[in-house]
């Protein structure tokens, strides 16, 4: 069948696609803390899942921080290793349709990457992503299941967390609404729920992101701004992304299979450059 293979191993979780004629034919993602064991689950599983024989499959890319554990090829597959930000900068613009995007990548810490089809440059990084909203969460309520979090954030009342230029401003300030916010948990109110603390948490979190994402485009010259990564399959992050939009008049994407955008970018690479 001629399939090529992308796998994203990550610190926490890997995400594998399978790709014929730059179009996805498969998919899925596997958590597993050990990078060899979520490397091997991850393409048993993607051949398993989807009626395929190791035969099918040409190649396996691999990208990420975990990328280089394994040794030698998967399941006696020819394998290769891709260099993570140029998968995930590619990845990016097939998902989008762009040609030049920011391209974000919100995993365990974030990327910021200035990306085009004959270069990508990492811009910066930050240290707040998944890692901070999982451990942020489980060190204030116990709690370190990223879907429940964002089911308890969407019950909160962030009214009651986060400072608003409303809350001490009389006046709106050129630029900014009333309910922008200017202090992150900076009500600092003693009654607050699980509800209410996790969604200051997300909001904290998402506002950190978006903030760099809009740095980042203004280093690049660019209005695009297409986030990627296992954080944006959460409702909050469609939240950030309308708000700055709106705010920054920046072009914030979303697109389809953004959780898998570095996989793919890790099929693409080699005939992109």
């Amino acid at each position: 069948m001629s399939i090529v293979v992308g796998l994203d191993v990550g610190g926490s979780t890997t995400k594998i696609v399978g790709m014929k004629d730059r179009k996805i034919v498969a998919k899925c993602v596997v958590k597993a803390n050990d990078p060899v064991t979520s490397a091997f689950g991850a393409l048993g599983r993607l051949i398993d899942e989807n009626g395929l024989q190791v035969s099918d499959i040409d190649q396996v890319n691999m990208t990420g921080v975990g990328a280089s554990f394994p040794s030698g090829s998967l399941l006696g597959i020819k394998t290769r290793i891709v260099t993570e930000f140029m998968a995930t900068g590619l990845g990016g613009l097939y998902l989008s349709g762009l040609s030049r995007a920011v391209v974000v990548s919100m995993g365990t810490g974030t990327a910021y990457l200035d990306a085009g089809y004959d270069r990508v440059r990492h811009i910066i990084g930050s240290g707040v992503g998944g890692g901070t909203l999982v451990g942020l969460s489980n060190s204030v309520i116990h709690v370190d299941d990223a879907e429940k979090l964002s089911e308890m954030a969407a019950n909160g009342d962030i009214n009651k967390v986060d400072l608003t230029v409303g809350d001490i401003s009389k006046t709106e300030i050129p630029g900014l609404s009333m309910d922008t916010t200017a202090s992150n948990f900076g009500k600092n109110n003693d009654d607050l729920s699980k509800e209410d603390k996790i969604a200051g948490i997300m909001n904290l979190v998402y506002q950190s992101i978006g903030t760099m994402s809009v740095l980042a485009a203004r280093n690049a010259g660019l209005n695009d701004i297409v986030l990627t990564g296992q954080l944006t399959s959460m409702r909050q992050c469609k939240d950030m992304c309308a708000a700055f939009s709106q705010l920054y008049r920046l072009n914030f994407l979303v697109p389809e299979d953004a959780v898998f955008a570095t996989a793919v970018g890790s099929c693409i690479v080699e005939e992109e450059n």
